[in-house]
């Protein structure tokens, strides 16, 4: 797969968006999130405005599950004493699926067990169902979704998680997927677990502090990561997959003719370094 990357060219890559990025600061460094406005607009904006006025700032993570998310926000029981979030919504429609037409769509060939088609859009692992018309973002690790209640319709975009264990592909079209994780996972899965059966703790002095989450485009640029996403769209990331598909490699002895989506590599790079002018 490296031998495929170092071979590509400036335009197989895409820059991240600083109005649709998040910086997490936590004590041990930086997460960067892409947000997914295609596929969750209304809480992408509610999400935005709550960086823009630094909603998460001292809160924390308050929850460990292992081997399934982290979740973070303001874990305060008494409805009363939440945090106020300000010039965010406080409802919001639930955005578990969209519409699959006019959405651009690179197909993967494999078999999925949780819908009829899988592939991604816009660099994002997305699964649709021709006969509803609809697609969705598909809970792979480092998926980011908005926490809910019972009704579908109860998340606002406060309560967030990031899936940090086994792809658990039954919430897909149950919550709402606001975006995923692109570098600095490392961060989240480390987090020390919580009790069973839910991974909440019980003392407060065991949650992860949170310095602040920000849009990037409310930093100045030199405080900003540069990085750069492989394209979704483009033959080398074709030649990626079918490389992780069938590996061929001396220690492999029976190449797996399959790949999962979930499992598919999504490349990121820092953006390497500008070449002299001739």
């Amino acid at each position: 797969m490296q031998e495929l990357l170092d071979g590509s060219s400036p335009s197989d890559w895409r820059a991240l968006d600083p109005a649709n990025t998040l910086y997490m600061e936590l004590a041990g460094g930086r997460v960067v999130i892409e947000l997914a406005p295609a596929f969750a607009p209304a809480h992408v904006a509610n999400i935005r405005t709550l960086a823009h006025e630094h909603y998460w700032d001292g809160l924390s993570i308050y929850r460990s599950q292992d081997n399934f998310v982290v979740q973070f926000g303001d874990p305060t029981e008494d409805e009363k004493a939440r945090k106020p979030i300000g010039n965010a919504k406080a409802q919001l429609p639930a955005e578990f699926t969209r519409e699959s037409e006019g959405l651009a769509f690179d197909r993967l060939p494999d078999s999925d067990g949780w819908a009829p088609e899988i592939g991604f859009s816009g660099g994002f692992p997305v699964a649709r169902d021709p006969k509803s018309g609809q697609a969705w973002l598909a809970h792979c690790y480092g998926t980011l979704g908005a926490g809910r209640d019972v009704a579908a319709d109860s998340s606002n975009g406060t309560e967030l998680y990031v899936v940090d264990g086994q792809s658990p592909r039954q919430l897909d079209r149950n919550i709402t997927v606001v975006g995923r994780v692109v570098q600095g996972m490392e961060l989240l899965s480390v987090t020390p677990r919580g009790p069973q059966p839910m991974g909440f703790y019980d003392e407060p002095g065991l949650r992860t502090p949170i310095r602040s989450i920000a849009l990037a485009a409310d930093l100045p640029e030199a405080e900003r990561t540069p990085l750069q996403l492989l394209r979704t769209d483009t033959p080398v990331f074709a030649q990626v997959v079918e490389s992780r598909r069938n590996r061929k490699d001396a220690w492999y002895k029976v190449p797996a003719g399959h790949i999962d989506l979930c499992n598919v590599p999504l490349p990121v790079r820092a953006p390497p370094p500008a070449q002299p002018a001739e």
